[in-house]
């Protein structure tokens, strides 16, 4: 089948001039033949300004409709199907291979007055006027990585419980949804004798999508419109090509697909957004998928790029009364190791605080409340005496989890950022969950920290930059 659509659609293409003029022919293949319904995903992601972004991606040959408020309307081809060429990775040649995408993506922009849509059989989940509740994730993939070789039981829910964890928070009916990174961890194929992933889809093709993401997310991609944080695992030497075509809200322009590594420096990052929450509070979307942890010289092209987010972050702050602040990294976050029987804590993101801190001695603009990010895998907040905001870790939904234990305080001269004071260091390690944010006043937040079967593991209050947690 999937051969075959690839054939169908290199027919459309030399109609139309190249893969690149496909989505400027939706309206020949979309009319060609009778529409098919073979809709593999379908949901709704918030880009700049909030605009509201419909996605599907399907095994029929051209992009099904869009039915708004009773109205039809054509979806456009965002990226059709292909079979990318191989290309260097974050894995050794002998452990990577070409991505084949035998799926058609499809996208377009619903108004914001629209009161109902549909894609096939798909209703699609729209955004309200107040986000209100919110569901934070993070880190949902299942780790198949040789060079750690971490060999996670993808075919255990309890193993690997994303899918479980996804169904618990559509069930919590969020208004929306905010992923803070890391969608794909199916890198390598998994070795003979680990019965717990065997016969798992590997690489970054859509069938490692699909099962690490697509499909375990089902039932919360259909609760509520989405935000997503792009983490170092869509970078373009691992999943940047799929987090291209299914997942950024921006358009697909042609060298920031990840397909071609000369042309990564582009593809590896974008301008933050904001996405507004209503009654003056916002989400300000942070691209640093490919910062690292050491500090980023002047003359390296991130150093620059990275910038033009945080003049871009301050700017987008002095729009709104509150703002969250989402990126992967958490760049006053703390993660430990175990290193020769002891355990050695590692605070702070040096590459961003490294540029971030030559434009601002704070790091962040004062007007940044709360961090929201990811790659720690455990949840954790840290609550500072000065001008810093909150910072909160939840990149424990799926991925195997980070078990070396955080202490209950930080330890005297252990702070995240130079000079900062931290007043209340809170952390839950080796648990699977969720977050959920409340709003319960104009500037302030009822957070809650869930595990997998939604009972409730700690309860924060976030008002301002100031946050304060307990176990329940």
């Amino acid at each position: 089948m999937a051969d075959n659509l690839l054939h169908r659609f290199a027919k459309i293409t030399v109609v139309c001039g190249g893969w690149l003029a496909v989505s400027l022919c939706t309206s020949v293949s979309a009319h060609a033949s009778s529409r098919h319904d073979r809709i593999e995903a379908a949901w709704t992601v918030l880009g700049p300004d909030g605009a509201i972004e419909a996605r599907a991606v399907t095994e029929a040959d051209q992009c099904p409709s869009l039915n708004l408020d009773g109205k039809t309307h054509d979806m456009a081809v965002r990226a059709g199907p292909a079979i990318e060429p191989k290309r260097p990775t974050a894995s050794p040649a002998d452990l990577s291979k070409p991505s084949r995408f035998p799926v058609l993506t499809c996208e377009a922009r619903i108004p914001a007055k629209v009161r109902s849509a549909t894609v096939g059989r798909h209703r699609l989940a729209l955004p309200k006027v107040n986000a209100n509740r919110i569901v934070v994730i993070g880190d949902t993939g299942c780790r198949l990585k040789a060079a750690d070789d971490a060999w996670q039981a993808c075919n255990d829910p309890a193993a690997y419980p994303f899918a479980r964890i996804a169904a618990r928070a559509a069930a919590w009916k969020p208004d929306l949804v905010i992923h803070v990174g890391d969608y794909l961890y199916r890198e390598n194929p998994c070795p003979a004798g680990q019965s717990g992933c065997a016969g798992s889809p590997w690489g970054y093709g859509w069938d490692a999508w699909d099962a690490d993401f697509f499909t375990p997310a089902r039932k919360l991609l259909e609760a509520a419109p989405w935000v997503m944080v792009r983490g170092n695992h869509e970078n373009c030497v691992r999943a940047g090509q799929g987090w291209w075509r299914f997942l950024d809200p921006r358009a697909l322009e042609p060298g920031r697909d990840c397909n071609d590594p000369a042309n990564d420096v582009t593809g590896d990052y974008s301008q933050p957004y904001a996405v507004p929450l209503g009654k003056g509070a916002q989400v300000v979307v942070m691209d640093l998928s490919h910062a690292g942890e050491e500090p980023i010289a002047p003359s390296d092209p991130r150093f620059e790029q990275y910038k033009q987010t945080s003049v871009a972050l301050k700017y987008f702050t002095e729009q709104a009364r509150f703002t969250f602040a989402a990126d992967h990294y958490p760049i006053f976050g703390v993660a430990a190791e175990r290193k020769h029987d002891a355990i050695k804590l590692y605070p702070g993101n040096q590459a961003l605080q490294s540029v971030f801190s030559a434009l601002d001695p704070h790091i962040l603009p004062k007007g940044v409340d709360t961090l929201l990010s990811g790659h720690i895998h455990v949840w954790e907040q840290v609550d500072f005496a000065g001008r810093q905001p909150s910072q909160f870790v939840a990149g424990f939904s799926g991925t195997q989890e980070d078990i070396v234990p955080l202490p209950k305080q930080l330890p005297p001269g252990v702070t995240p950022a130079p000079d900062a004071s931290v007043r209340q260091f809170s952390s839950i390690v080796d648990k699977f969950g969720y977050m959920t944010l409340e709003r319960i006043g104009k500037l302030s937040w009822k957070a809650k920290v869930n595990a997998i079967d939604g009972s409730v593991l700690k309860v924060c209050y976030i008002s301002g930059r100031a946050s304060r947690c307990s176990a329940h």
